[in-house]
């Protein structure tokens, strides 16, 4: 079986502070439903209040009560001068608008640090006087009282420094060629513990350089990588012969080396896909961010 060429190349990921959240539920049906509700709108955080997605699901038998889990994180950029304020609003809105109104669910703090938002009162003020404090899994929390029984949650919700915009891009002679292989990539760094794709299914179809001809917008199309673009572009088209489609992953996470792992696992899993021609990422020569995931390590 024919290999990919591996770009001799890096992604550049930017600084976030970054908070994860353990919720819970019932079953994987609601859990589910809470976690599609919460990481909604947040795959770019060009417009979006932040990026989150999915880090990986736990059993029963790793959660403070005893019910199915899925851990999940949320990334603003560290570059914010607002940061704190940007990721506390968006953990506030996120998990009382779309956690707490999920039937059966619960939510707890996974990140013990000296840096912390006090979520857990703010959002019980939903309870109206009612909402009390108490110790539950041997953990302190809030109960609010809700239509269907009640609605428990940790008094604090911690935050550290994390890493976002790891990211691969897929060049294939076939627009199949091009998800197919971004399909194996994304299952296999949803196999790595530690980080996140913000994006629908965890592909990017829309890849972005920094900047535009438009004062008002901070990203615009890679219109240099676009293959309806070619001829007009002429010499100006970076893409290779051959290439009829482009699909690029983003990978966030706890720090470099796990996004390195994934990276590497994503490589391994989609470099043999049938038509892909090339696996390359961005990267905008440190202007973006100092943390440089390559694609090839140096021991390679």
């Amino acid at each position: 079986m024919s290999r990919a060429e591996i770009d001799d190349t890096y992604a550049e990921a930017f600084r976030s502070i970054y908070a994860e959240v353990l919720i819970t539920a019932r079953d994987r049906v609601w859990l589910d439903h809470a976690l599609n509700a919460a990481t909604g709108n947040a795959s770019s955080s060009i417009l979006c209040d932040c990026e989150a997605g999915l880090d990986r699901y736990v059993g029963a038998d790793a959660t403070p009560d005893g019910r199915p889990g899925a851990v999940v994180q949320f990334h603003v950029p560290r570059f914010h001068k607002d940061r704190d304020k940007r990721l506390e609003r968006s953990l506030l809105v996120r998990l009382s608008q779309n956690v707490l109104t999920c039937p059966t669910t619960a939510c707890f703090n996974l990140i013990d640090e000296p840096t912390y938002f006090k979520l857990g009162r703010k959002i019980a003020f939903f309870g109206d006087g009612f909402q009390f404090r108490a110790e539950r899994f041997g953990r302190k929390v809030w109960v609010i009282p809700i239509l269907s029984g009640e609605f428990v949650l940790d008094r604090r919700f911690g935050y550290r420094d994390g890493l976002m915009g790891g990211n691969l891009w897929f060049l294939g002679a076939t627009a199949d060629a091009a998800i197919d292989a971004a399909e194996r990539a994304v299952i296999a760094v949803n196999s790595v513990p530690g980080v996140i794709q913000p994006f629908p299914g965890g592909v990017a179809s829309s890849g972005s350089k920094a900047g535009s001809r438009y004062k008002f917008a901070i990203a615009s199309t890679y219109e240099a990588f676009c293959p309806t673009l070619r001829e007009k572009l002429g010499d100006k088209s970076k893409l290779p012969v051959g290439v009829v489609a482009v699909q690029e992953i983003i990978i966030n996470g706890r720090d470099l080396a796990t996004i390195s792992m994934a990276t590497q696992a994503a490589l391994a899993a989609s470099v043999e896909t049938p038509g892909l021609i090339k696996i390359s990422a961005g990267n905008y020569g440190g202007r973006l961010g100092k943390s440089f995931v390559y694609l090839r390590p140096a021991a390679s």
